[in-house]
């Protein structure tokens, strides 16, 4: 007989979370969830939230997402419950605060942790350690005003380092070429054989904004003039890849307008180019025309 009696609460209690677990993240309501339940002559509200502090206390997460005024409505937050049963409140709460920082949604999940809710000022990416001697050469020359020597894109180079940063899963030296005035920002893991001159040696640091978020505008290459010729009716399609074009001369005989790029980052911008296909086709320089066509060759196994 003690055994039947289990049975019953503990079933029900199955149907609840069963419930709860099927309606997601928009949740159950309560008498969605008294309905399953089936408590019968009891007080349904009174056992609703006896059975769901249960839960809680077997270490579910389950919330009333209800507005102000509302109706009742119960969500479950699925995951692995064994670790909150292991941890303290306070823990849990440290592991939250963990978690949120290191940017792992599969965790937050399981843990609770609603990131699209944390503010972005109390949230962060975790930059991950990076053992490279580039990385200490170019750390070095910011630390000790050192002009810093490497090879980038089969150039040497000589930059007056200002700043290094990290961004977009990448690590940056920001800085000025010798005989140049324009900010630079280059891929650390790009750097061949970096070396560092005397401490002292480089010019005072400009200030440095962080590298732009656009690939097209990042300042890798020199700049070069590039000419594209587009029918007309594709312009907005061109310009929504590549951004606004400098300058525009329009055909109105053979229905194309030139366009004109300064393009400063040449493989991205090759890349948009595939992209666009054959809404574009590319007058010049004879230099980037080769590098393109070396390109689609290589790609195409040619």
């Amino acid at each position: 007989m003690a055994g039947r009696d289990q049975l019953k609460p503990m079933t029900r209690l199955v149907r609840i979370m069963a419930v709860l677990e099927q309606a997601g993240p928009a949740g159950a309501t309560r008498d969605r969830l008294v309905a399953v339940a089936d408590y019968g002559d009891a007080d349904p509200g009174t056992q609703l939230a006896k059975d769901l502090k249960h839960l809680r206390e077997q270490g579910w997460q389950i919330d009333n997402v209800a507005g102000p005024g509302e109706p009742a409505r119960y969500r479950m937050v699925s995951g692995d419950n064994r670790l909150r049963l292991r941890l303290s409140p306070a823990q849990v709460a440290a592991l939250q605060r963990a978690v949120a920082l290191a940017d792992r949604a599969d965790l937050a999940t399981a843990l609770g942790v609603e990131p699209a809710s944390l503010p972005v000022e109390v949230t962060s990416k975790v930059v991950p350690h990076v053992d490279s001697s580039a990385l200490s050469r170019a750390l070095q020359a910011v630390q000790h005003g050192s002009r810093i020597r490497f090879s980038y894109k089969g150039t040497d180079r000589l930059v007056h380092p200002a700043t290094v940063s990290f961004q977009s899963h990448q690590w940056y030296l920001s800085g000025v070429e010798e005989g140049d005035t324009r900010v630079k920002h280059f891929a650390v893991n790009r750097m061949g054989g970096p070396a560092l001159d005397p401490p002292g040696s480089a010019a005072p640091a400009p200030q440095v904004g962080r590298p732009a978020l656009h690939p097209l505008l990042w300042e890798v290459d020199e700049p070069a003039a590039v000419v594209l010729r587009v029918p007309a009716d594709f312009v907005p399609d061109v310009e929504r890849w590549l951004l606004t074009c400098d300058t525009a001369m329009a055909d109105p005989d053979a229905g194309t307008v030139e366009l004109t790029y300064t393009v400063t980052h040449r493989a991205a911008f090759r890349a948009r180019v595939y992209v666009l296909g054959t809404r574009v086709a590319v007058v010049g320089p004879d230099d980037f025309r080769a590098e393109l066509l070396a390109e689609l060759r290589e790609l195409a196994g040619a």
